[in-house]
């Protein structure tokens, strides 16, 4: 991990195009102005996190896979044909 000292006004650059900028300094509060490409997303780290966690879940086959299994299975009595109506 790359560690920095900046000041109000200073910023950092990461990579092409992505600019931190040091805002505010309020006691143990730092406030971050970020500047970055529409095509970079951005976001705090507990969000990002709760967007992964449920892109993880959005993705889970289990239960289809499980409702395949279900319709493979053969119904009760084998499969026979019904009894024929009178």
């Amino acid at each position: 991990m790359l560690v920095l000292t900046r000041g109000i006004g200073e910023a950092i650059v990461i990579g092409d195009g992505i600019e931190v900028q040091i805002v505010e300094i309020r006691g143990d509060k730092v406030r971050l102005g970020i500047s970055a490409p529409a095509s970079v997303a951005v976001h705090r780290k507990e969000i990002w996190v709760a967007i992964r966690d449920a892109n993880i879940a959005a993705a889970d086959t289990r239960g289809v896979d499980l409702a395949a299994d279900l319709l493979k299975r053969k119904p009760p009595g084998g499969g026979a044909p019904p009894p024929a109506k009178p």
